[in-house]
């Protein structure tokens, strides 16, 4: 429905580049990008910019793949009905894929968690910076091991409420 093949084609070009390259490679890789945007390449607010080059092309794929998956024939039940473009992606095509949908942003939320230690290596804050500088550089098995610990808890907890939330609204 309102296919545009040009931006279809730029946009999945850039999504597939992104989405290609590891994230700590990619924290150093824009760093002059970073500079540009926050002014510095250290810190929470450096960490941010490549956290959502990251993110964006990860998410827009996620979400794809959910669009994707809702049944053609919805969309002619619609068509037929006479309903709108709009009314169809709003009434029909997101309501059917909203469970995949639940699914897709846990799992881009687990991401961004990783990525976010990640970032950590830049001075990013957060668990990551805490599990770099007190754990790593300093040797304390303790501090990485709490570390680890909290971020599986964390995950664990989003993954068991996305799948929670997903099955209490799955249409099928």
């Amino acid at each position: 429905m309102l296919e545009n093949a040009p931006i279809f084609n730029v946009l999945n070009s850039f999504i597939n580049v992104f989405r290609s390259v590891p994230f700590i490679i990619l924290l150093v890789a824009i760093i002059p990008i970073t500079r540009l945007i926050v002014g510095t390449s250290i810190g929470t607010a450096a960490a941010v910019v490549p956290l959502v080059f990251y993110a964006g092309p990860y998410i827009a794929r996620l979400v794809e793949n959910s669009l994707l998956e809702v049944d053609p024939g919805v969309i002619e039940a619609a068509e037929s009905m006479g309903a709108t473009p709009w009314q169809i992606v709003f009434k029909f095509i997101i309501p059917e894929a909203l469970s995949s949908l639940i699914l897709a942003f846990t799992i881009a939320t687990i991401g961004l968690i990783g990525a976010s230690a990640m970032a950590g290596a830049i001075g990013g804050g957060g668990l990551g910076d805490l599990a770099i500088t007190y754990g790593y550089q300093r040797f304390d098995t303790q501090t990485m091991l709490i570390t680890v610990g909290i971020l599986i808890v964390m995950v664990q907890g989003l993954q068991s409420f996305g799948n929670i939330t997903a099955k209490k609204i799955r249409r099928r």
